[in-house]
């Protein structure tokens, strides 16, 4: 009996030993996918207190004149563009979400305006997440001109803050879809619908109400490419700019509606037929002239008879595709905006930033889709992680266009169920496009040019998150 119990007690012994083993080899798999040694975590200096949600919201035009937008070689003006802003407080912190309709934040905005906005209205440099909308069809701004719009809307927004509640609701829009195709005509990888391909459809939605129920701001975050008038070369908000302009109208103007960029990298409009035929119509012309511009991105407008009536109709469309997109995914944000029942009033603000250092390659070749790339190793590239809380909705800012399949992973392994990933956010990083691990296998552009090596950046995304979310958790 002695023999057997010393028998069971070694065989518990080893199997914790190798248990202990296992995960200690895990935990080292998953420190060696982090793309290297990150930089230490920066976490706000705030008090870690909870308090009365206060909340105030507010937009400015800042479409160029026609002059302006002709000087800059652009041909006119579709539809007004806009920069926006919310500003919540506890009582204890604030923290500021801007979204802007145009293609880039530049790191020079971000920062002057977060130094701003920290010295003059004590909101912490940390706590201001700002992204672009990613319109294609951006106007060329003075970036001191950029920074006293934003800086001012924040201002106002801040001056505006009311008693509040917020809430958080998901919706499904079926505008967007995967852009990266293996083309069976043209026996190589191309930019095209693919049906089965990873694209999240959810709708994150964020609402703030005043004490009577009425809307203040709403805050979406949604994958798409904001591309669809892109061939224009006029100055359009594309469809961000519709959807938010729709939803603002529908509230007679009494609310303030974001845009927040999600993981678009590899996300197209799914309504993108005239771009394709224009492309063709102008891969043509060039081919009449000589030069072959079949497989890589054309340079948007040149080579465009607009005289021609088949292209006018084209064009014509595509203004009209922009503004159905923002009708049926304004209608989705509004229904979440009506459905959820459950809001706070009483939350916690903090924030924390990380840097990572992912390995780079330099690109040898054209790098034209289809054709396999030829690569050398380059200095490493340091990716700021911008994460954000408010209550317990976890934002995770990027500075650059990633594929759909990292937001994914992020969102399932993520201990807060209300998770979004905001990208292009407080500046563009180095890298370029941001492709999944799986993505790297494909021969399309945004593969081909990125400059980070397969098999780091997905890993020492997700897990540089999940970090800043352990290094702030409550």
């Amino acid at each position: 009996m002695t023999t057997k119990l010393r028998f069971i007690k070694t065989g518990v012994l080893i199997a914790v030993l190798f248990l202990s083993a296992s995960v200690y080899a895990q935990s080292n798999k998953k420190a060696a996918l982090k793309a290297g040694a990150a930089k230490a975590a920066v976490v706000s200096p705030q008090p870690n207190g909870r308090g009365a949600l206060k909340v105030g919201a507010a937009k400015v035009d800042i479409t160029p004149t026609e002059q302006e937008v002709l000087s800059a070689k652009m041909l006119g003006i579709v539809d007004r563009i806009h920069a926006r802003a919310i500003v919540v407080s506890n009582g204890f912190t604030s923290a500021a979400l801007v979204s802007i309709d145009a293609g880039m934040i530049p790191g020079p905005l971000y920062e002057t305006v977060a130094k701003r906005a920290e010295s003059e209205l004590g909101i912490p440099a940390g706590n201001i997440l700002i992204n672009p909308t990613h319109t294609h069809s951006a106007a060329r701004i003075d970036n001191n001109k950029m920074i006293e719009y934003v800086y001012g809307i924040i201002k106002t927004a801040y001056e505006n803050m009311q008693p509040a509640v917020m809430s958080w609701g998901t919706g499904v829009s079926y505008i967007n879809v995967n852009r990266n195709i293996f083309d069976k005509d043209r026996r190589t990888w191309w930019e095209g619908p693919n049906y089965d391909g990873q694209s999240d459809k959810t709708v994150a939605v964020i609402t703030f109400k005043n004490l009577k129920g009425d809307p203040i701001a709403v805050y979406y975050n949604y994958a798409m490419h904001a591309v669809a008038a892109g061939q224009l070369d006029m100055v359009c908000g594309d469809a961000p700019s519709a959807t938010s302009n729709y939803i603002e109208d529908s509230y007679d103007n009494s609310v303030v509606a974001l845009w927040s960029e999600g993981a678009c990298g590899d996300q197209n409009p799914l309504y993108f037929q005239q771009t394709f035929d224009l492309r063709d119509i102008r891969i043509a012309d060039y081919a009449s002239r000589g030069e072959d511009i079949s497989n890589r991105m054309p340079p948007g407008g040149t080579g465009l008879d607009r005289s021609n009536p088949k292209v006018a109709k084209l064009m014509n469309q595509q203004k009209e595709i922009c503004q159905s997109m923002g009708q049926m995914l304004g209608e989705e944000v509004m229904h979440v905006m009506r459905t959820v029942k459950r809001s706070e009033n009483s939350i916690r603000i903090t924030s924390a930033q990380e840097t990572i250092k992912l390995p780079g390659r330099r690109q040898l070749n054209s790098g034209r889709a289809g054709y396999e790339g030829q690569y050398e190793d380059a200095d490493s590239i340091d990716l700021k992680l911008w994460y954000l809380q408010i209550d317990d909705i976890a934002l995770c800012g990027i500075g650059a266009e990633i594929f759909n399949q990292i937001a994914v992973r992020l969102k399932k392994e993520s201990p807060f169920a209300r998770t979004m990933m905001v990208t292009l956010a407080n500046g563009s990083s180095r890298t370029g496009y941001i492709p999944s691990d799986v993505a790297y296998g494909y021969q399309t552009f945004e593969v081909l040019s990125s400059r980070i090596k397969p098999g780091y950046a997905e890993s020492g995304i997700v897990n540089g998150f999940l970090d800043l979310m352990e290094k702030t958790k409550y």
